[in-house]
This record gives structure tokens, sequence and C-alpha cells, in this order.
């Protein structure tokens, strides 16, 4: 049943521009429809699981939203 899941689990890489990383993976992992997200300062990626049958591009821009709260200036490249 778990290979199942994962394979039906969508795993997108954004490019993104923060200061706090941390803050960032805060807000995405809070947002509805987000399995697990991770940020990579360094790298200035976003890794993102989406919750099975969300609609991708709907999540995203809610990631988005929650991430501007707590960084005004963070951008993820849709």
């Amino acid at each position: 049943m778990d290979f199942e899941r994962r394979m039906s689990t969508v795993k997108k890489t954004y490019r993104i521009e923060v200061d706090c990383a941390n803050l960032m993976e805060e807000a995405a992992n809070r947002t509805e429809g987000v399995q697990k997200a991770v940020v990579n300062f360094m790298t200035q990626k976003m890794i993102v699981e989406f919750a099975e049958g969300s609609d991708v591009n709907a999540v995203m821009k809610s990631v988005l939203n929650n991430c501007k709260k707590v960084e005004e200036d963070c951008e993820i490249y849709l």
C-alpha cells in the first residue's frame, strides 16, 4: 500500500528567492494540500510533495500567499 501511495504523490521542485528558509519551509508545510515541503537556502530551491488529489497550481498559489505573510519580498517561481 505504501508503494501505491508513493506512486500517486506528486513532487515538484521550484526556484525561490528567500531570506529565511526556515520560515518559508514552515509556512509551506502549514498549507493545505502540502504533504511535505523542504527549502534549501544554499540552492534557493523548494521541493514540495503534494497530498494525493491536490490541485498543484492552486496549492502553490496558497503556498506563495502563506510565504509572503512571513516574508513579504520572497518569490517562488511557479
